[in-house]
């Protein structure tokens, strides 16, 4: 198995693994309700939760 010849710093893993966060070519915004949200995510909106313009689960109501 392959071996580093030496040690990589903490500093520049955490760096690489961290420098894509969400832009504004990340975003993307719903069909159903108009809504912006990360691609490949569902997100939550009155109650339901949302995945490519549908509901997938509701919250319940304490009754």
């Amino acid at each position: 198995m392959a071996h580093p010849k030496r040690r990589t710093s903490t500093k520049r893993r955490d760096k690489r693994r961290t420098h894509k966060k969400a832009t504004a070519g990340n975003i993307a915004t719903c069909s159903e309700t108009g809504q912006s949200h990360l691609y490949h995510r569902a997100h939550w909106h009155e109650g339901k939760l949302y995945y490519k313009g549908r509901v997938i689960a509701e919250k319940e109501v304490a009754v």
